[in-house]
C-alpha cells in the first residue's frame, strides 16, 4: 500500500530553526547599530583627561615657582638691609673724617708742622672721597655699569642671585668664530686680530654684562677653560672675590681681554675646578659654544666624532656639584648639532636657564 505524503504547514518548523532565525535577527540588528558614538565618547574622555593632567602639572610648576619667588624676595630684602647697614657705617666714617679735617685745619699755629698737616688733610680728603663713592656704589643693585649697544633691555630668564657665583668662560679656539674655516684662518693671524674677532668680543661683552648684574653683597669667581681650567685673575685660584671691590672687578675684565682663545675644550676640567672653591658655589654660569673635545687628558686620535663628544659631556656632568643651578649661554657653532639639546637638558635638570643670544646681545 503506498505511503501518503504528509502536507507541509508552517507549524512543521523545528524549534532549533526558530531559535536560529531569532539569533540571526539579533546579530543583524547589532551590525546595523552605529558604534561611532561610543568611540567618540572614549576619545573625548581621553582629551579631557589629558587637559586635566596638563593643568595639574601647570599648578605644580606654579606652586614651585611661587616658592622660588618668595625665597628670592627674602634674599633681596636681606641684601637691602646689608646695603643700608654698610651705607650707615660709611656715613659715620665720613662724619668722623670730616670732623678730623676741621680740627686739623684749626690746629695750624705751629709753622714747622704746617706741611705735615696739609699732607694729612689731603690724605683724609681723598679717603672721604673714596668713601662717598663707595657709599654711592653700595646703594645700587649692580657693582658695575654695562648697558650694551643701544641701551636695550633683554628678558633673559637668567637668575643672577646667589652668594657665591661662578662664571665658567670657554677660551678655546672655537670661540674665534662660528664657522670652522674662519677658525682656522683666524688662528693663523696675529694676536690683535684674534682678540678683535666678532664672536670672541661678544663672549667678553657677555661676561661684562653678567658681572655688572651681580649683587653687591655677593662673592664671585671667573674661571676660564680650554684644555685646562684656571682663574681669570692670576693668584686667585680657590678664592672667592668680593663684588663690592670694583677695581678688582675691572682687573678681571682687563685680564680676560688679554687672553687669546686657543686649544680644545675640556668641560670636565672646568667642573673639577669648582671643587677647589670653599664654600661651594650656589649659582653657575657657563659661557660656551659646543660640546667638549677632550676629558681631563687629550684624546688619542686627532679627531673627535659626535658620539665621543656626547660621552665626554656626560663624563663631565658627573663632576658637577649637586643641587646647584647651571645657567648656560650657548654661542653659535657649526658642526655640533647635539650641543643645544644636551645643554638644554642640563639646564632643566639643575633648575637653571638656557639661552642662545642673538648677535647684538648684550
Amino acid at each position: 500500500m503506498a505511503r501518503r505524503k504528509r502536507g507541509f504547514t508552517t507549524f512543521n518548523l523545528s524549534f532549533l530553526d526558530i531559535m536560529s532565525c531569532g539569533f540571526g535577527a539579533v546579530v543583524l540588528v547589532f551590525l546595523i547599530i552605529d558604534h561611532s558614538i561610543e568611540v567618540q565618547s572614549r576619545e573625548l574622555n581621553q582629551d579631557l583627561l589629558s587637559e586635566v593632567n596638563l593643568l595639574e602639572e601647570d599648578i605644580t610648576d606654579g606652586e614651585a615657582g611661587l616658592v622660588r619667588l618668595r625665597n628670592a624676595l627674602a634674599d633681596v630684602d636681606l641684601q637691602i638691609v646689608e646695603a643700608q647697614g654698610r651705607a650707615t657705617r660709611v656715613t659715620e666714617q665720613i662724619s668722623e673724617y670730616e670732623a678730623l679735617i676741621a680740627a686739623l685745619r684749626q690746629d695750624t699755629s705751629d709753622s714747622t708742622d704746617l706741611e705735615r698737616l696739609k699732607a694729612d688733610i689731603q690724605s683724609l680728603e681723598e679717603e672721604v672721597k673714596r668713601l662717598r663713592e663707595s657709599a654711592e656704589d653700595t646703594t645700587g643693585r649692580s657693582a658695575r655699569s654695562f648697558t650694551g649697544d643701544g641701551n636695550r633691555q633683554y628678558l633673559t630668564g637668567l637668575n643672577l642671585g646667589g652668594r657665591h657665583i661662578v662664571i665658567l668662560f670657554d677660551a678655546s679656539a672655537s670661540m674665534l668664530s662660528d664657522r670652522l674655516v674662519n677658525i682656522i684662518r683666524l688662528r693663523n693671524m696675529g694676536p690683535e686680530v684674534q682678540r678683535s674677532a666678532e664672536k670672541w668680543s661678544r663672549a667678553l661683552n657677555t661676561v661684562d654684562w653678567l658681572t655688572a648684574q651681580l649683587p653687591v653683597g655677593a662673592k664671585y669667581q671667573v674661571i676660564t677653560f680650554n684644555t685646562e681650567a684656571r682663574p681669570a685673575l692670576a693668584g686667585t685660584a680657590g678664592k672667592w672675590l668680593e663684588v663690592a671691590n670694583q677695581p678688582q672687578l675691572e682687573s678681571v675684565s682687563k685680564a680676560l681681554r688679554e687672553l687669546l682663545p686657543q686649544g680644545g675644550t675640556s668641560l670636565e676640567n672646568a667642573f673639577l675646578a669648582l671643587n677647589q672653591l670653599s664654600p661651594a658655589p650656589d649659582n653657575i654660569f657657563l659661557i660656551t659654544d659646543g660640546l667638549p673635545t677632550q676629558g681631563t687628558s687629550p684624546p688619542r686620535g686627532s679627531t673627535v666624532n659626535g658620539k665621543q663628544r656626547i660621552d665626554l659631556y656626560q663624563q663631565a656632568v658627573r663632576r658637577l656639584p649637586r643641587n646647584v643651578p647651571v645657567n648656560i649661554i650657548l654661542g653659535p657653532m657649526e658642526g655640533d648639532p647635539m650641543a643645544a639639546s644636551a645643554f638644554w637638558q642640563l639646564a632643566q635638570a639643575t633648575r637653571g636657564s638656557f639661552m642662545t643670544p642673538s648677535r647684538d646681545w648684550p
